[in-house]
């Protein structure tokens, strides 16, 4: 007890205090900022809802009665543009001239009313807890007590956001099942929607399985330029390169995962695809310019350096005293890359291969542009496919209403994105789970 007193803190005058003056002003600088960020955050959530209800009440009720959704939406952009300033097109109706006149005085009284609030909540935040401040003030206490709870909240939002995710896919591609039967989806072998809402036997065929050996088809040809390429330039540049020559070589790989992907898919279209349907016909082979090998060499270049790069990182973590022992019982460069460094770092590397898988499968731009958009069930790699994200970009592009098959079976593909991507690192999990408990 009494080296604690000796060890408390004390002010020049001899009076004890708790804690440290940074902790009191931290205190005060969070009673002040919270008030105000809550009250923020309130306007934030209910402000679209108070805005659409006053665009509304602006809106005539014989008018009102006469719109379906899609005018009353567009009306209501109308009125928005008004109030903005920005004008709009075509006759100006009577009503519409003093509605955003109108809507612009609400958005600055409410956004001032906003502002008064949350800098009258700081106020009485910073006054409150400036009255709390004394020598015993557990203040470290609190302030850790709220950083702690921050990151829990942080954390939260992460798993939240992903059971929202699931959520919403599960849901919509439960209403897609109503429409079309998941056994004619999973396993059916034609796609051919057709964008038609007037029933489920006007939507068209929904097959899964030729975007399916699409995606996996590019997926395997861009791991095998990918993995053997990476792998192989991360064990050199760990382990025969030079400094300098490392210093320069690794920055150059890395540049490649910092090319935009539709840049790919220009190379991709413009040169890769024309050279090897001219290489194909020297050789005697027909190669489409725009098919699964083209799309699949190029993915193979892009996720290059992801495997480069986190292999070379995990093979540096390798203890280095592994390596000397293998040096010290005789055994070459080779035999200990081969027989120790890479099997103690086999976890990362798996890590590292599974990201680059994740990464092939869900690439839309390059097979965009460069498989050629046919979703034919084949498996001739030098012919044109179509792939998962494909579709989904298909489907959803123009006007949807996510009413019928045509818009919501987007979401009964990104579910199976969802759960192929799920089964990957679950395969992985087990493979680095059975790793480690040999080798630990």
């Amino acid at each position: 007890m009494g080296w604690s007193k000796s060890r408390a803190l004390a002010t020049p005058n001899g009076l004890r205090v708790h804690s440290r003056g940074q902790y009191h002003g931290t205190l005060v600088a969070l009673w002040t900022l919270i008030p105000a960020v809550l009250v923020l955050a309130v306007w934030a959530f209910f402000s679209p809802g108070v805005t659409h209800w006053y665009i509304v009440s602006q809106i005539p009720t014989d008018v009102l009665t006469s719109l379906d959704q899609v005018g009353l939406n567009q009306q209501m952009q109308r009125i928005r543009d008004l109030a903005s300033g920005f004008g709009v097109t075509g006759e100006l109706r009577p009503f519409e001239q003093a509605a955003g006149e109108n809507l612009a005085r609400f958005q600055l009284l409410s956004f001032l009313i906003m502002v008064a609030a949350a800098a009258g909540l700081g106020i009485l935040g910073l006054l409150f807890a400036r009255r709390r401040i004394n020598a015993r003030l557990r203040a470290r206490n609190e302030v850790e007590r709220f950083i702690s709870w921050a990151l829990i909240a942080c954390s939260a939002v992460a798993i939240l956001t992903t059971l929202g995710i699931v959520a919403s896919l599960v849901t919509e591609a439960f209403r897609f099942f109503t429409y079309v039967n998941p056994l004619d989806f999973f396993f059916g072998t034609v796609w051919a929607p057709r964008f038609s809402s007037t029933g489920a036997g006007d939507a068209g065929q929904y097959g899964l399985l030729p975007l399916l050996a699409g995606t996996l088809m590019i997926s395997a040809i861009a791991m095998l330029v990918a993995v053997p390429v990476g792998l192989m330039a991360a064990i050199y540049l760990n382990q025969y390169a030079h400094a300098n020559v490392r210093r320069v070589v690794k920055p150059i790989i890395e540049v490649l995962a910092g090319i935009p992907t539709i840049v790919y898919g220009f190379f991709a279209l413009v040169t890769v695809g024309p050279f090897l349907r001219d290489f194909g016909t020297a050789v005697g082979l027909n190669i489409s310019a725009t098919s699964a090998l083209t799309a699949g060499l190029v993915m193979g270049v892009m996720i290059i350096p992801f495997i480069s790069s986190l292999s070379d990182d995990i093979l540096n973590q390798v203890p280095r005293t592994l390596r000397d022992g293998a040096y010290g019982l005789g055994a070459t460069q080779s035999e200990t890359i081969r027989n120790v460094l890479l099997p103690a770092a086999l976890p990362g590397i798996v890590g590292a291969f599974l990201l680059a898988v994740s990464r092939a499968i869900g690439e839309t731009m390059i097979v965009v542009l460069a498989a050629g958009n046919a979703p034919i069930l084949r498996g001739n790699p030098l012919e044109p496919v179509s792939t998962i994200t494909v579709s989904i970009v298909n489907q959803l592009t123009g006007d949807t209403d996510f009413t019928g098959p045509q818009s919501l079976v987007a979401f009964a593909l990104g579910l199976t994105l969802f759960i192929m991507t799920l089964c990957l690192n679950i395969v992985a999990l087990y493979i680095v789970r059975r790793f480690r408990e040999q080798y630990e």
